[in-house]
């Protein structure tokens, strides 16, 4: 998402740095190259034009001080303006009610079931609290189904009744999580190819019903300026409170992001970042701006290590490392921790920079870590405490054990022993850094 459009910027603000002041001039090309890039990103056109505009005026106003290069200076104000242009400050969820309601609405296609299976398994791991899934889906063939084979998966209750009035049992469900003690209801509601009456009627009921404390648009990214219109009909019949805009992992340009707020006024909550369960990532306007600008997201890479990564684990692993202690074991613990964090090109992403030192375009074999793993469990316990002792005979075995060449076996031996090499040195304090 946004990799094109980043590039494009990240170019034109390029063209500032090293002129000693910002002026009509030489602003103008990179202006007209913002403009191009916003316009590709399939940007809605008013938009473009109220952006650029105000970015220039901007840009023309300020003084640069000498302690700050215009570059810099430039940087600073189109991050300010695309953070604005994304919605200036993110918009937590209303969680306040007893339970907290919560009723997705969409299209067919915009991947509404999967995603509220998503924001439930979202609300379970940073709430620490209980949900309830309901099927209010009737109409769908195998919604219901899919649902429950989500909930199973995640080990979430789905409360279903099957192809009754969905009024009906949004309102039971509401009544059965008040009596179960159950946190939070999202109501998985019927979709349609496009907006007619008798949706939003139905819409409509559920919501007067259980006056849910949001009510969330799901909706494809990829439908790109189309999207305005859908949320625009959804928002004058049921006054959303947000929009979750998913697969934006896929061929997506980005620019429905940039246009939504400025142009419905509902905030974007949430973004689909994957199609796994745990894909699913709150909007931050001011990271999402970093993100495009190349100036990376170290507070979202270090939440999501936050969230799958044992603390525990990591000290231990962090003090043998120091202590010159750490083996294949632990290695092997360590591999498994990063594979949690999901598809690692994409966390590369996150460091600031990333597109400078060639890490955007980075293609990591998710299978190389799964022969890591496969090699070293083919080894003996004593083995993986004493790497040392594997010679030719044992890595013929080790090779055969994992299906795996013996050359695989040396470089990942080779691989292990340079980074013991290395973490020796940083302890230390010998580690010379590479600028």
């Amino acid at each position: 998402m946004f990799e094109s459009l980043g590039d494009r910027l990240q170019s034109a603000v390029h063209k500032i740095k090293g002129y000693g002041k910002i002026t009509e001039e030489n602003i103008s090309e990179a202006m007209r190259e913002i403009r191009l890039a916003l316009l590709e990103a399939d940007v809605n056109y008013k938009v473009v034009k109220e952006f650029t505009t105000k970015v220039k005026e901007k840009a023309l106003g300020e003084e640069v001080q000498k302690s700050i290069k215009p570059g810099d200076l430039f940087v600073k104000i189109v991050k300010d303006e695309l953070t604005e242009l994304l919605g200036g400050e993110s918009k937590p969820l209303n969680l306040s009610g007893n339970p907290a309601t919560l009723m997705l609405v969409g299209l067919q296609g915009s991947g509404k079931t999967t995603t509220i299976a998503k924001l439930a398994l979202f609300l379970r791991k940073k709430e620490k609290k209980n949900p309830l899934l309901v099927a209010c889906d009737v109409y769908r063939p195998a919604a219901i189904d899919q649902l429950k084979q989500l909930g199973k998966s995640l080990g979430i209750e789905v409360y279903e009744e099957g192809k009754k009035d969905p009024v009906e049992i949004a309102k039971n469900a509401v009544s059965y999580a008040k009596e179960h003690h159950f946190d939070y209801v999202l109501i998985d509601t019927a979709g349609r190819l496009h907006i007619d009456e008798v949706l939003m009627e139905e819409l409509q009921n559920i919501q007067k019903e259980v006056n849910p404390h949001e009510v969330l648009l799901v909706i494809d990214a990829m439908m790109g300026q189309d999207a305005i219109h859908v949320i625009e009909g959804f928002h004058q019949a049921l006054s959303l409170s947000g929009v979750i805009l998913t697969k934006l992992d896929g061929d997506t340009r980005g620019g429905v992001a940039l246009s939504v707020r400025h142009l419905t006024n509902v905030p974007i909550k949430f973004i689909g970042t994957s199609e796994k369960l745990d894909g699913l990532e709150s909007f931050d306007p001011e990271r999402m701006a970093g993100r495009i600008l190349g100036m990376g997201d170290i507070i979202s890479l270090v939440e999501k290590a936050t969230e799958v990564i044992d603390e525990e684990e990591a000290m231990n692993a962090a003090k043998k490392m120091q202590n010159g202690k750490f083996d294949l074991d632990d290695f092997l613990k360590t591999t498994k921790q990063i594979r949690k964090l999901g598809p690692l090109e994409n966390l590369l992403k996150m460091i600031p920079g990333a597109s400078k030192l060639g890490l955007n375009n980075v293609q990591i074999d998710p299978k190389q870590m799964a022969r890591i793993e496969a090699i070293i469990l083919s080894m003996t316990p004593y083995e993986r405490k004493h790497p040392e002792i594997i010679k030719a005979s044992r890595k013929t075995r080790i090779a055969k054990g994992c299906g795996q060449s013996v050359q695989e076996v040396n470089k990942l031996l080779a691989q292990f022993d340079n980074m013991k090499k290395m973490m020796k040195q940083m302890s230390n304090g010998n580690m010379k850094m590479p600028f």
